[in-house]
C-alpha cells in the first residue's frame, strides 16, 4: 500500500515488530523493511508498546536476553515509537470492531485488538484511494484471521 507520501505501508503487530528488537527468526527481513532508507511506512497499534516490553521481560527472566540487550531493546522501542511509526490508538470504536472480530474469528483479546487496528487504518488508506496495507504478524492464526478479514499478510517467519 501506498501512504500520501507515496511509501508502502506494513502494519507490525507485537509478534512481528518485537523481531527488530531480539535477534529470531526473521529478524533480518523485519529490519530490513524498518530501514528508513526504504521508505516504507511502519503502522501499529499503541498498545504495541506494552505487549513488546512485556516479551522482552519474559525473554530476559527466561534467559534469552541479557540485562544490557534488554535497556537496549527497551530504549530503541521507546525511540521509535516516539519518531518512527505510524500509530493507532484503540478507541471505543475501535474496540467495538475489535469485539465483532472476535465473533467470526478465532481471535485472542490483543491480537482483536491488533487485527482492529489493521482494519481501520487499511480502511482509513482505501477511502483516501491509497493502496492497501500488508498486515505483517507471526502468528499462523492471526495470520489467517487478517487473511479472512481481507487483509494482504506476510510472516517474518517465513523470511529465516
Amino acid at each position: 500500500m501506498t501512504s500520501a507520501s507515496g511509501s508502502t505501508v506494513f502494519y507490525l503487530d507485537s509478534s512481528a515488530l518485537a523481531k527488530r528488537y531480539v535477534v529470531e527468526i526473521g529478524s533480518a527481513w523485519v529490519e530490513a523493511l524498518c530501514r528508513p532508507t526504504v521508505g516504507y511506512t511502519i503502522a501499529t497499534a499503541r498498545i504495541t508498546k506494552a505487549e513488546s516490553a512485556a516479551a522482552f521481560a519474559r525473554k530476559l527472566r527466561d534467559g534469552g536476553l541479557t540485562p544490557a540487550n534488554y535497556v537496549n531493546a527497551l530504549r530503541d522501542l521507546a525511540h521509535d515509537f516516539a519518531y518512527r511509526y505510524v500509530l493507532v490508538d484503540a478507541d471505543e470504536t475501535l474496540v467495538d470492531l475489535a469485539v465483532d472480530l472476535t465473533k467470526r474469528q478465532k481471535l485472542r483479546g490483543y491480537d482483536a485488538i491488533q487485527l482492529a487496528a489493521a482494519l481501520t487504518l487499511n480502511d482509513l488508506l482505501m477511502q483516501t484511494s491509497l493502496a492497501p496495507l500488508t498486515f505483517v504478524c507471526a502468528d499462523e492464526d492471526l495470520v489467517r484471521s487478517a487473511q479472512g478479514e481481507g487483509l494482504a499478510t506476510d510472516n517474518p517467519n517465513l523470511h529465516p
